[in-house]
C-alpha cells in the first residue's frame, strides 16, 4: 500500500469502512479489534487510526442498515486496547533497552520514545490515561512504562480506566453526531478535524521544548 492510498483512508475512513462491512460481515470485527490492538500494543504500528477509527465506527452503529453493534464494539475495542497496552508494556519491561539500543534503526524510533519519556517525566503514571488521547504518545506510553519498571497493578488500573474512557468516549462521540447532515456531508473534514486536535498537544510540546532550546 502506498502513502497516497493510506492517506485516501484515513480521510474517507467512513466510506472505507462501509465497503469492508459490506464486504467482511461480522469479521469487520475482527479487523477492528487487531487495528486498535496493533496500535495500543506494537511500538512499530503508531500510525494507525485510532481517534478517528472509533468515531467512524461509532457513527456506523446507528445508520438504517447498521450492520455494527454499539455494545459489541464497545467491550471488544476496550478489551482490545487494554490487551494492547499490557503486552506493549510486557515488551518494554522484558526487551525496552535492546529494542532501542540502535540509534539509527528503521523500525524502533528513538525520537518517538524520548518524546514519550519526557511526557511521562511531567505526567508520572496518569499518562497511561492522558497519553490515550495523543497519537504516538498512545503507541509509545505503555512500553516507556514498562522500561521503567513501573509497578504492574498501578499500570493495570490505568491502563483499564484509560481504554474504557478514550473508547467511550469516542464510540459515543461518533453515535451521537456522526450522522448529522453536516457531519455525513463533510465527514473527511470533520476526520482531518479530529487528528488535527489530537496532534495538537505533540505541537505544543514541540513549541515548547524549542522556545526552551533557543533561551538557553
Amino acid at each position: 500500500m502506498s502513502i497516497t492510498e493510506f492517506i485516501d483512508i484515513f480521510i474517507h475512513l467512513d466510506q472505507y469502512l462501509n465497503a469492508w462491512a459490506a464486504s467482511m460481515g461480522p469479521w469487520l470485527y475482527v479487523v477492528l479489534f487487531l487495528v486498535v490492538f496493533c496500535e495500543t500494543g506494537l511500538v512499530v504500528t503508531p500510525f494507525l487510526p485510532g481517534d478517528s477509527l472509533l468515531f467512524a465506527v461509532g457513527a456506523m452503529t446507528v445508520t438504517t442498515n447498521a450492520v455494527l453493534s454499539f455494545p459489541i464494539l464497545l467491550v471488544s475495542l476496550i478489551v482490545a486496547g487494554v490487551f494492547g497496552d499490557f503486552v506493549n508494556y510486557t515488551i518494554g519491561r522484558k526487551f525496552g533497552l535492546a529494542l532501542f539500543k540502535d540509534e539509527n534503526s528503521k523500525f524502533f524510533n528513538r525520537m518517538h520514545l524520548l518524546k514519550t519519556q519526557k511526557f511521562y517525566e511531567k505526567h508520572g503514571a496518569k499518562t497511561i490515561v492522558l497519553a490515550r488521547y495523543i497519537p504516538i504518545v498512545r503507541t509509545f506510553a505503555p512500553f516507556v512504562a514498562g522500561m521503567g519498571q513501573m509497578q504492574y497493578r498501578r499500570f493495570a488500573v490505568y491502563n483499564v480506566i484509560g481504554a474504557v474512557s478514550w473508547v467511550g468516549i469516542f464510540l459515543t462521540l461518533g453515535r451521537l453526531f456522526g450522522n448529522m447532515p453536516a457531519v455525513k456531508k463533510n465527514f473527511q473534514f470533520v476526520i482531518l478535524g479530529i487528528i488535527i486536535v489530537s496532534v495538537l498537544p505533540i505541537v505544543f510540546e514541540w513549541w515548547k521544548a524549542r522556545r526552551a532550546a533557543a533561551a538557553a
